[in-house]
């Protein structure tokens, strides 16, 4: 994107986080952004992933979740998913409340959305392990555990904001 993505405007709030933040509150008991640094604009509940600071990698991010919080799951949101709405979240869990899996994950036809599921303490020494060996790809994670992967029919969902252009269609169809 060529700059933080989590701090453009988006859907009438100053930043894609707090967009993201206030929108899925609702869904849940507790919500909170993992993050790197204190850097957003607005009153959130941050748990702070400072060992990996030289990457963007989501592992550390999710060990640093599973340090902090004591709850045995919880769902994961990339910030660079705007489109990704209550149903699809509610799919989700239901599924959780179903099934027995390590991590139940969104799945479209473009492929898996690891950023977009649940993810429970089970999880976590293999995270643990893949930072350690510096692998970082969500995807080798989800390969080595037992993932139940939730089908969605469309892509539309789950657009994802990696240049700038999708930004900028992202922007348009949020209108």
């Amino acid at each position: 994107m060529g700059e933080d993505k989590a701090l453009l405007p988006f859907g009438g709030y100053a930043t894609l986080a707090e967009y993201q933040y206030r929108r899925v509150s609702p869904l849940f008991k507790h919500t909170c952004i993992s993050t790197k640094t204190d850097k957003f604009p607005f009153k959130a509940t941050l748990v702070f992933d400072s060992k990996m600071r030289q990457t963007h990698a989501p592992t550390s991010g999710l060990i640093a979740v599973f340090k902090t919080l004591e709850e045995d799951a919880f769902f994961a949101l990339g910030v660079d998913t705007p489109f990704v709405d209550e149903s699809v979240i509610k799919k989700l869990v239901e599924a959780y409340e179903k099934e027995e899996a390590d991590a139940i994950i969104a799945k479209s036809p473009n492929g898996i959305h690891p950023m977009c599921g649940i993810y429970t303490r089970k999880m976590l020494p293999r995270l643990e392990e893949m930072v350690a060996n510096n692998q970082h790809r969500l995807g080798y994670l989800l390969k080595l555990s037992n993932t139940l992967f939730v089908n969605f029919q469309t892509d539309e969902p789950f657009f994802n904001l990696n240049y700038p252009e999708e930004y900028r269609t992202a922007l348009k169809k949020s209108r």
